[in-house]
């Protein structure tokens, strides 16, 4: 374990640590983990499938929930 993380867990986000992503069509294709997460441990890429708004799909690995608004 890394002494800094240990020491200030508050300090660090962990890699796919959202809940819900709101997504436009300019977004499309959408994927999981995104390129603002850390991905040192993340998982795996998985490709979301979003096609009219509304539709909403969940991450198989991390349950995070994309959902396409516009």
């Amino acid at each position: 374990m890394n002494p800094d993380t240990a020491a200030h867990p508050d300090s660090f986000k962990m890699a796919s640590a959202a809940c819900e992503v709101l997504v436009q069509q300019a977004d499309l294709p959408v994927y999981c983990p995104r390129e603002d997460e850390l991905l040192w441990n993340a998982h795996p890429r998985v490709y979301i499938h979003l096609e009219t708004p509304g539709d909403m799909a969940r991450c198989i690995y991390c349950s995070t929930v994309y959902r396409l608004v516009d």
